[in-house]
């Protein structure tokens, strides 16, 4: 009997380096190649120019005090600085905390104490953030600290702030200011840290978004990251002559790791064409560029698909790019192929505590298997499919839960052993709360969330299937499914649905183009027709939040409070 494990080889060895030794060979290796363009803050820096940037922001946290271990937030759109402090603090040894943008104050204090940052580097203003004033409001103490002397009763680790704005509240040092402090140290100082310093040690934390209970710091090496962000770019057959477009957010793995720290390992070009994601910012990019790869989730490219005068935009440079973070829908996939020339985009999937990726498509995966999977095991490492109940290997094409194991499972949650060996058990296989199936030649397909999964009468439904069949009705934009409470059933399906524009349907038509075609019980019990969806700033769907909403609209509360077993 053939079982859903895999395990990836490889000719290539693994990278054992720290990413400040890495990156400083790429530097000596393509020193002119243009590493870091972005656009809304009219950067264009060749590597030489980056890794003079980033020895100077590492010199000046040595002389802020910030020393091997310690760690420091950074609270940020897409800018510059971020990435010159995502290889600085790796070169100075110090873990780089990577603080939500969306975050407001109590969730902000949170992630500061839970780690425990001397400093943050914080943006002024971002949407309807303002950064300065919250950090102010738990800190007012700030008002009267010099810098590095804060001592906050809300913030009581928090040491120093240094402020992108130009002109910093009270007690925050400008980046200006901050860069200028470099001066006190040498660059044989700082070779000296880098030099004392492993590839096993953490460098990052990165606090995942759970849906019950406080967020968790998934505490990442240098090992982890940059392996992974070399291995992903390598499947995508980077190089030196790549150019990749950067829309998602860099605190999260998709930009800084996938993104900064792929190019990064193969002397491509990071582009990053606007603080948050602008569709029109994108394509402008992508051809003003000569753009050879965009990254995005699913919801990215429905936008930039949808986007006012598409058609007049020449994306004949791309050729790739990665779709991940949410699953893929194949309608939008093949457009993205087709329509923005990106013949060879993959898709990926992963989870923060896995750094991200686990498994991707290749060059050359059959269309059917790019649509319908998330591709094959990683190089170094391996998968399983287990059932929750006894821990066995499943056989091929049942499923049930996802296991992944290999250089990339982290060190573990900041400060939370607990909730670590709930995660990762004695084997170090980190149980991602994924249901997956696989095939008979490793394709893994991700049919959703263990808890999103709906039951039915009995029925297991996957609501990923329900959506791939709604997305081919041509008035459908996008699709989300969920269950909903339901007395006689336990739960029912509903689905959320955008509309293309100037399209109208009803629920009943909706109900009629779904019989015949799949299962009576997948068939939807509810409709809801929405312009957008309750989301995370990554581009996640939050289904928590449209189940809250639907039981509300729908009075549903007290089906909510039958209890099961």
């Amino acid at each position: 009997m053939n079982l859903s494990y895999a395990s990836g080889t490889s000719t290539v060895p693994l990278l054992g380096i720290t990413i400040g030794d890495q990156f400083d060979e790429i530097v000596k290796t393509y020193p002119d190649n243009e590493a870091l363009i972005v656009h809304h803050q009219n950067i264009r820096w060749t590597y030489r120019q980056l890794q003079q940037a980033v020895n100077e922001c590492a010199r000046a946290l040595v002389a802020c005090g910030i020393k091997k271990g310690d760690r420091v937030g950074i609270w940020s759109p897409n800018r510059y600085e971020w990435a010159v402090m995502q290889f600085a603090t790796a070169k100075a040894g110090v873990i780089l905390v990577n603080i939500n943008p969306s975050y407001r104050v109590h969730e902000l204090a949170y992630a500061l104490n839970q780690s425990g940052c001397v400093m943050i580097v914080t943006a002024d203003k971002f949407k309807s953030s303002d950064y300065e004033s919250m950090i102010h409001e738990l800190a007012p103490e700030l008002e009267q600290a010099a810098f590095g002397q804060l001592q906050s009763e809300k913030l009581p680790q928090l040491r120093a702030v240094v402020s992108l704005a130009e002109k910093p509240g009270r007690g925050m040092l400008s980046w200006e200011e901050f860069m200028q402090r470099s001066a006190e140290v040498s660059e044989a100082d700082l070779s000296d840290i880098q030099r004392s310093l492993s590839f096993d040690d953490p460098i990052n934390i990165q606090y995942t978004s759970g849906t019950t209970g406080y967020p968790k710091g998934a505490t990442l090496s240098h090992h982890n990251i940059l392996n992974n962000g070399y291995f992903v770019a390598r499947t995508m057959e980077f190089s030196d002559q790549d150019r990749l477009i950067i829309p998602v957010p860099l605190y999260h793995c998709f930009g800084m790791v996938m993104g900064n720290l792929g190019c990064m390992t193969h002397g491509a070009t990071m582009i990053y064409p606007s603080e948050g994601f602008e569709p029109l910012a994108v394509l402008q990019a992508a051809e003003k560029e000569r753009a050879t790869a965009i990254y995005g989730v699913p919801t990215m490219f429905i936008a930039m698909l949808e986007q006012s005068g598409f058609d007049d935009f020449d994306l004949t440079s791309l050729r790739t790019g990665i779709m991940a973070g949410s699953p893929c829908p194949i309608e939008v996939l093949k457009k993205v192929q087709s329509l923005m020339n990106m013949s060879e985009v993959q898709v990926a999937y992963g989870m923060t505590e896995t750094s991200p990726v686990s498994t991707q498509t290749r060059m050359g995966t059959p269309l059917e298997k790019q649509v319908s999977t998330v591709g094959q095991i990683h190089p170094h490492l391996e998968v399983k499919i287990i059932d929750q109940e006894t821990g066995q290997v499943v056989p091929i094409g049942v499923p049930d839960e996802l296991c992944t194991r290999g250089y990339s499972v982290m060190l573990g949650y900041w400060d939370n052993i607990e909730q670590t060996r709930e995660a990762i058990d004695a084997a170090r296989w980190m149980h991602t709360g994924d249901l997956a199936v696989m095939d008979d030649e490793g394709y893994v397909n991700i049919a959703g969330r263990i808890k999103d999964m709906i039951i039915r009468g009995g029925e297991n439904i996957y609501p990923r299937e329900i959506e791939e069949f709604l997305y081919t009705h041509p008035a459908i934009s996008d699709v989300q499914v969920i269950g909903l409470p339901d007395k006689k059933y336990g739960e029912v399906v509903m689905a959320w649905v955008k509309l293309k524009e100037g399209q109208k349907v009803t629920p009943e038509s909706l109900r009629t183009f779904c019989e015949g075609k799949i299962a009576h019980f997948k068939v939807p019990a509810y409709f809801r027709f929405t312009e957008d969806f309750p989301m995370t700033v990554t581009g996640k769907i939050r289904k928590v939040e449209m189940r809250q909403i639907s039981v509300k609209e729908l009075e549903l509360d007290q089906a909510n409070r039958i209890e099961t077993a």
